[in-house]
């Protein structure tokens, strides 16, 4: 009988009903091995060899291999399609190797399918090969220099740039592309411009309306009428001339549909359709893949096998007619060089299946998987035929001349089940429909307008435009893009708001910092050429130490240089760097660095301990002026900064804008006051409206609302970090709206806490969904509905059920050994009610936790954030 291993649980069960009781499939659960966090996991001094460390959850999965394999003497390696697949495959046998467990006479081979179906599987299985060594050297190649970037860049910001967490061989050179966007949102100036439209009638009475293209005789460009004024004139010229039609042309027009699914374009679609982020979008894609829904789902190709072409042509013709199957298959070539070793396109195992078939219940896979299947079903039908029509109006002198166009669907073609998102939503005038409009004929006019327009800077990005960019630049592989967005996001280098990403201040230091020091590492076209570089490795046409020598050899270098760097200089770099951003000219011509609270001091740059960075004037502490980093311009909140709202008690209640935000502020800070009352503004309060009233409103917060009627004590009503609330005793109950803290009275009070109480409560009884009987070792195990699903609860042990596993599928059995594995992790005692010898083997699933953490303390201060950096 034949071990086989694959990565994740839930692919070795859908495996296991296809290869029978013939074969032991068994999870690797990922990565297996990896490079210690420490000095000298990759040694330059010696071939950059790399030393290897079993993750401490990964031996109880390498012991059960090695123990199948006991009985069994061929071991079947089927781990994911892909360079990270294959790296898995080797680690697994070099670790199983390496602990005896592989022995002279193991037959040891590697399958690759694309596809989690019965055919794909039982066809690999009949085509075994050795594991593809070049795929692992470029694997190694990636790992290492992950690893000599981030494990030695890293120290070099914590040293030089407080707060400043890590940096990595792709992730800064994605960062500085979102920092670069921001600073030239910054620097954009509106110009404005003027349209003019006309509301224009046909002899048999049917409105259009078409734009101004002609003025004066002359072709208008977009700048052309840059005033109101000017606009005004546009509009009488057109009002006070008798317009006809010049020409009525229309021309036939085809439109084809977007081939099929990379990894890059699954992500970008999914963003724009369905907001979903990068890692969202994945995890749900590997979830059909493992359930046998859909292909290989990390992937630079977008051709598709001939059967699947096949299949979806007889699809299409089923459904639709044979109109919408165009005479031959439509094929498409993989642009990238080395598409991630010649994978397939990502699209359904069986096009029969439409979504409305799907046996799953996740939302976010029944949304990616309709995607997949109408983008996959779209990619073989028929071009959809329009017909794009172009009327010009004129006045007899030639001197305005006016433009309608519109189109028109002949037939849908692809249009009937499937339209790609886009980025840029503008209006399309092209999509109206003209009515019947014939040369020569006299035209109306209901009404001329003219419209004010103001140039937009460029958009910030979503996730999906920043894959996008990176992709067009050659930075990162499909296998990449999600980690490395998230990483960005996690360091706190980026934020993301309403679905775009925003550089923090932390973010744009790093990316100066770097960029002026580092400046070779993070330029887009060095990167791009050494991905080039390890697509040539996993090809074999390039020697992976070769390519680590090379880039060592430089990198080492530009670290070495920095080692006498002082706090100060860098500082200074930056603040010199960000000038033209942070200090625009102001308008009187002043000094812009004058502090404008002191009149004495000037601006600089400055970090806080926290990792920010924001704006101070050097007279501290006699002056505690300080402001964010983000540039003062018209009607930016520190424009108001230091406004007088008036005066109460004796004291000057102002409006001030802090590194954090504005607030309000009574009376100034003094050597015996450092601290002055302050209150935050709340969000979505406009500073314009922000008068003394509403300052005092704020100032004195907590608001008492009086004695609660059953205790006596005080009910008090505030803003806290998380929120308008109100309080009572040790109770806190969040107000849906900031004004009500100002407004709630008792009534209101009282109902509030007391539907947070009755919700409290609630939640501490809530009845199982089942009853499994008594663990072995004592406690009763339940099945209870929890926030992120179903689980299982043994005492204080919680383990959530496996997506596959429903709350009344799950056997007693199942649910102890959830709980067990539970515990051995987090190291938690069993339930006290069982009082039995038994009752201390939770002492010892505990010790794998402390050897784990005895391996990687001596390494925790330096290397906290160096693995954090590998790129994928």
């Amino acid at each position: 009988m034949a071990v086989v291993v694959v990565e994740s649980p839930a692919k070795a069960k859908t495996i296991n009903k296809y290869l029978g009781s013939d074969f032991t499939v068994l999870a690797s659960y990922g990565h297996v091995r990896d490079l210690p966090p420490k000095d000298g996991s990759v040694d330059p001094e010696h071939d950059f060899n790399m030393t290897w460390e079993v993750a401490a959850d990964s031996r109880k999965h390498i012991r059960a291999i090695a123990d199948a394999l006991k009985n069994d003497d061929e071991l079947i390696l089927a781990t994911d399609p892909d360079r990270e697949g294959e790296a898995i495959s080797w680690h697994l046998q070099e670790a199983l190797a390496k602990s005896r467990a592989i022995k002279k006479d193991t037959k040891v081979s590697r399958v690759v399918f694309n596809a989690i179906t019965k055919s794909a599987v039982t066809e690999a299985m009949k085509n075994p090969r050795s594991v593809d060594m070049e795929l692992v050297e470029a694997y190694l190649a990636r790992r290492a220099l992950d690893y000599l970037v981030g494990f030695n860049l890293s120290p070099v910001l914590w040293r030089k740039l407080p707060g400043a967490k890590s940096a990595g061989r792709v992730q800064s050179v994605c960062l500085r592309l979102i920092v670069e966007r921001e600073m030239e949102i910054e620097a954009f100036r509106a110009r404005e411009y003027w349209t003019v439209k006309a509301q224009l009638v046909t002899p048999r009475g049917q409105e259009f309306e078409a734009r101004l293209t002609v003025l004066g005789g002359k072709k208008l460009d977009k700048f052309d009428i840059p005033t109101s004024e000017a606009a005004e004139l546009a509009v009488q010229a057109v009002t006070s001339r008798s317009l006809s039609v010049k020409s009525v042309e229309a021309k036939p027009a085809s439109r084809n549909p977007s081939a099929p699914f990379m990894t890059s374009t699954l992500q970008q679609e999914a963003s724009r359709k369905f907001g979903m982020g990068a890692k969202q979008a994945m995890s749900a894609a590997q979830r059909l893949y493992e359930a046998g829904y859909i292909t290989y789902m990390r992937t630079d190709g977008i051709d598709m096998a001939p059967e699947a072409v096949m299949a979806a042509r007889d699809e299409i013709k089923s459904r639709f007619g044979a109109d919408y199957v165009p005479s031959s298959p439509r094929m498409y070539k993989n642009k990238a060089k080395n598409a991630q070793e010649a994978h397939e396109c990502i699209r359904p195992t069986d096009m029969s299946v439409d979504p409305s078939k799907l046996k799953v219940t996740d939302a976010d896979q029944r949304k990616l998987y309709d995607l997949i299947w109408k983008r996959t079903i779209a990619s073989q039908m028929a071009a959809a035929r329009l017909e794009r029509t172009t009327v010009d109006i004129a006045s007899p002198d030639a001197q305005v001349e006016l433009r309608a166009t519109g189109q028109v669907v002949l037939f849908d073609g692809f249009l009937k089940i499937y339209e790609e998102g886009r980025d840029d939503t503008g209006d399309d005038e092209d999509s109206a429909r003209l009515p019947q409009i014939m040369q020569g004929e006299a035209i109306d006019k209901r009404g001329v307008t003219p419209e004010q327009h103001f140039t937009q800077p460029p958009p910030r990005y979503t996730e999906a435009t920043l894959v996008k960019r990176m992709e067009e630049l050659g930075i990162g592989r499909p296998s990449t893009y999600a980690s490395i967005v998230t990483t960005i996001q996690d360091r706190g280098y980026v934020r993301k708001d309403k679905n775009r990403l925003i550089p923090e201040d932390k973010g744009r230091l790093v990316t100066i910092f770097l960029s002026n020091y580092f400046r070779r590492y993070v330029e887009y076209d060095f990167t791009a050429d050494l991905e080039t570089q390890l697509d040539d490795v996993s090809a074999g046409e390039r020697d992976y130490k070769e390519v680590l020598s090379r880039f060592w050899r430089d990198f080492s270098a530009a670290i070495a240089e920095t080692s006498e760097l002082r706090i100060t200089e860098v500082l200074e770099k930056i603040d010199e760097v960000l000038a033209p951003h942070l200090y625009p000219p102001r308008e009187d011509g002043g000094d812009p660095r004058t502090c404008p609270a002191c009149g004495k001091g000037r601006l600089n740059l400055k970090t806080a301990r926290s990792g920010g960075a924001f704006i101070g004037c050097n007279n501290y502490p006699d002056c505690r002026f300080t402001r964010p980093l983000t540039a003062p311009g018209e009607g930016d909140a520190t424009a108001l900064d230091g406004k007088i709202l008036g005066e109460d008690q004796g004291e000057m209640i102002t409006l001030r804008v802090g590194r954090f935000g504005p607030y309000v502020q009574r009376g100034e800070a003094t050597a015996e006051v450092p601290k002055p009352p302050r209150a935050s503004i709340p969000k979505g309060w406009d500073l314009e409206s922000i008068d003394l009233d509403r300052a005092l409103m704020l100032l004195n917060l907590p608001r008492q609302i009086g004695p609660h009627p059953e205790d006596g004590e005080m009910i008090e009503a505030a803003i806290g970090r998380y929120g308008p609330f109100v309080k009572h005793g040790k109770v806190y109950a969040n107000l849906a709206d900031v004004d009500e803290v100002f407004t709630i009275g008792m009534n209101r009070a009282v109902e509030v806490l007391a539907q947070k109480a009755t919700r409290g409560r609630a939640a501490t009884t809530a009845e199982p969904l089942r009853e499994l009987g008594e663990h072995p070792d004592g406690g009763a195990l339940q099945v209870l509905a929890g926030r992120y699903g179903p689980y299982v609860k043994w005492g204080k042990v919680n383990a959530t059920l496996p997506r596959d596993v429903g709350p009344e599928d799950i056997t007693p059995e199942q649910a102890v050994a959830l709980v067990n594995e539970k515990a051995a992790k987090s190291g938690k005692a069993k339930p006290k009610a069982a009082k039995t010898t038994k009752a201390k083997a939770p002492a010892k699933t505990a010790k794998p936790k402390a050897d784990a953490k005895k391996t990687k303390a001596p390494a925790k201060s330096r290397a906290k954030s160096a693995s954090a950096a590998e790129e994928g």
